[in-house]
């Protein structure tokens, strides 16, 4: 079966879970043709801040902002989200600080070195 992504979706991810013993689920995939993306322990499919995140964002907009009157109305609103979760939204994990900021101060202290005799590119 070659590799295909659901129109307007891309590659379907799932993770070593339930969806194995999902009859439906494989039975779609095949009649669409599509290979499902298959995470392995210890990699970026298996990455718990990805799955932290993903709870966050359901629970602070998906729950308590929805449902939403348009595919478009959605767009935005996962805009505005991730702006506000990035420029504005507080983490206690980093220092009560939004994320943007965290890093700045990180790049701040921690200026990366070039090796002698490499010019730097700016983009």
């Amino acid at each position: 079966m070659s590799a295909r992504t659901w129109p307007g979706y891309g590659r379907p991810h799932r993770d070593k879970g339930v969806q194995y013993v999902a009859v439906r689920y494989t039975q779609r995939l095949s009649e669409a043709g599509a290979v499902a993306s298959v995470g392995s322990t210890g990699d970026s499919y298996d990455n718990a801040l990805a799955e932290a995140f993903n709870s966050l964002f359901k629970a602070e907009l998906i729950r308590n902002t929805g449902p939403f009157r348009s595919i478009e109305d959605l767009e935005i609103a996962v805009a505005e989200y991730i702006d506000w979760f990035n420029h504005r939204r507080v983490h206690g994990e980093i220092g009560l600080v939004p994320p943007v900021e965290f890093e700045d101060v990180y790049h701040h202290e921690n200026p990366v070195l070039a090796p002698a005799g490499t010019a730097l590119m700016r983009l």
